[in-house]
């Protein structure tokens, strides 16, 4: 099967880790030859429930028996996207009411950039340096990292960037500006929190010059930082909101959430102003509406906080220089990028899944399931300071 996954399926990199699975269950994924390895990457964020959680799976079930695709998106009434919107936009603040169902995050950041655009009636967009938000080409646009973008130039005008955390950049903003984009953590960066009342700075310049906040919550959102979405921790709403990744438990999914008045722009001139085959699709959307129940009715928001006080407790050498991030979006940060680099690598030995950070080197990843237990999380602290410890 290796060979033909080299051989048929287009890679990404010359060298991906190749681990051939068999299945995959809660906080574990089991390898061909029947090797069970711990998962501390969740799909990079994605299986916010873990692997196969069984309420996901019977949502998938059930609406498979049912029916499957039947139309292009916002032609038909389907129950699933229905109830999903619905229940979704009880926990979003009252501007937040009105959801347009994509395929990915991706997707997403490319229909609140027509959507923004749409609606001001301008066409400057305003980013930050090392802003990860997608591989399409608005999405790749707006990524603030040249190195990822100077291969497919020329990409779509009229973007400006912003340097995260800094106040006197917001200066940047002016009346020509649509949007400001800003993942609510930064992700690819190194999970960058915003301090000093960044956003809410954020917030009261676009107020003042009439461009819209557009916040990504693609990776950050559904219960990840220890809130449902990470923009409740810092008191602000955006205009915009873009989510995705843990949104269906590990399904292709994504979102731009706006208010009814702003979203109604897309449908008339031009008519059909965004459009989708497979957005809203029921499965997709039984497992979505799935998996927010589950997180919003269950405990597991309070014990994101708890679990990650028990990683920052056990997460202590001297190899570590900080333990960046909040909740379950934590990133291990270290002096050279050879420890990175073996860390990842003798884990996998080890089957212990870690992962890198796009643009931040020095950087290992754990974002693991939100139904990780506390003895996973042990196992797991445990082997890697072992593997610290034995780094030469």
């Amino acid at each position: 099967m290796k060979d033909d996954f080299f051989k048929y399926q287009a890679q990404t990199t010359p060298h991906p880790l190749a681990l051939e699975i068999a299945h995959a269950k809660g906080s574990y994924i089991y390898d061909t030859e029947g090797n069970a390895h711990l998962d501390f990457v969740a799909g990079v964020s994605a299986c916010c429930l873990g692997h196969c959680h069984p309420k996901i799976v019977q949502a998938i079930k059930s609406q498979t028996d049912k029916y499957m695709h039947v139309m292009v998106y916002g032609e038909y009434v389907q129950e699933p996207a229905v109830a999903y919107t619905k229940l979704l936009a009880s926990h979003l603040p009252k501007n937040l009411e009105t959801t347009y169902l994509v395929n990915s995050g991706t997707e997403a950041i490319e229909g609140a950039l027509k959507l923004a655009r749409r609606y001001t009636g301008r066409s400057e967009l305003i980013a930050a340096n090392n802003a990860y938000h997608g591989n399409t080409m608005g999405s790749l646009s707006v990524t603030g990292y040249e190195a990822r973008k100077s291969a497919f130039r020329p990409l779509i005008p009229n973007v400006r960037f912003i340097q995260f955390n800094s106040l006197s950049d917001l200066e940047k903003i002016t009346k020509k500006t649509a949007a400001v984009l800003l993942e609510t953590i930064q992700g690819g960066a190194g999970f960058i929190l915003p301090k000093n009342d960044y956003l809410k700075e954020v917030r009261q310049r676009c107020n003042e010059m009439g461009a819209l906040l557009i916040l990504d919550e693609i990776q950050p959102g559904f219960g990840r930082t220890g809130k449902l979405f990470a923009f409740e921790h810092f008191d602000i709403t955006p205009d915009i909101l873009v989510v995705g990744k843990g949104m269906a438990s590990g399904l292709p999914v994504g979102a731009f959430i706006a208010s009814h008045k702003m979203m109604a722009t897309l449908q008339e001139h031009p008519k059909l102003g965004h459009i989708t085959t497979f957005g809203g699709n029921p499965v997709i959307a039984a497992a979505s509406l799935a998996t927010l129940k589950e997180v919003t009715e269950s405990q597991l928001i309070t014990y994101t906080l708890e679990k990650e006080q028990l990683f920052r407790s056990l997460l202590v050498h001297p190899l570590i220089k900080e333990v960046r991030g909040k909740g379950l979006m934590l990133a291990l940060l270290f002096e050279k990028i050879e420890i990175v680099n073996y860390l990842v690598l003798e884990a996998a030995k080890k089957r212990l899944i870690l992962f890198w950070l796009l643009f931040e080197p020095k950087a290992v990843r754990i974002s693991p399931p939100l139904t990780i237990s506390e003895e996973e999380i042990k196992i797991g602290c445990l082997q890697i300071v072992d593997l610290l410890n034995a780094y030469q």
